[in-house]
């Protein structure tokens, strides 16, 4: 497999869903600036994400993430996200949506959080246990934070 690079290509974003709402040029925008911190994450841990040629992100409504989710783990219902090791992440957007609300985000934002925690899974990263969940948290918050500063100039 060819080493994965920092440009705009190599994470492809697939919108598979029409109930949600969001804005998808500044989804696409936040996740491809996040993008380089994720890569430097996975290049250090010498994880998944660092040998992709690509990853491929798919937001999904209710019905279709709760499929996989039955499928693939034998849990029913929908998730918030779906990371799979060959470089695959699907997201919610309903689930992103009310989680939003909760968390006083935007679909936009929740989105973003939901793609880059699948991003540092890939990056060797779990959210197993309670402390590696809160660091994981932690992390992801600051890689989106400095992904809208990059795209905002704030």
């Amino acid at each position: 497999m060819k080493q994965a690079s920092s440009s705009k290509s190599a994470i492809l974003i697939h919108h598979r869903q029409r109930k949600v709402s969001y804005d998808r040029t500044l989804l696409e925008m936040i996740v491809h600036a996040a993008w380089p911190d994720c890569l430097k994450i996975a290049q250090k841990n010498n994880a998944e994400l660092s040998t992709l040629e690509s990853v491929e992100v798919s937001i999904l409504g209710t019905r279709a993430m709760a499929q996989v989710h039955r499928d693939f783990l034998n849990i029913l219902g929908a998730t918030d996200v779906i990371t799979f090791p060959y470089g695959e992440i699907l997201v919610c957007a309903p689930v992103a949506t009310a989680r939003a609300r909760e968390f006083g985000n935007t679909p936009t934002i929740e989105l973003a959080l939901y793609i880059i925690h699948g991003l540092l899974h890939l990056s060797g990263h779990d959210d197993i246990e309670p402390a590696q969940a809160t660091a994981m948290a932690a992390m992801q918050q600051k890689i989106l934070d400095a992904a809208l500063a990059r795209v905002t100039g704030k």
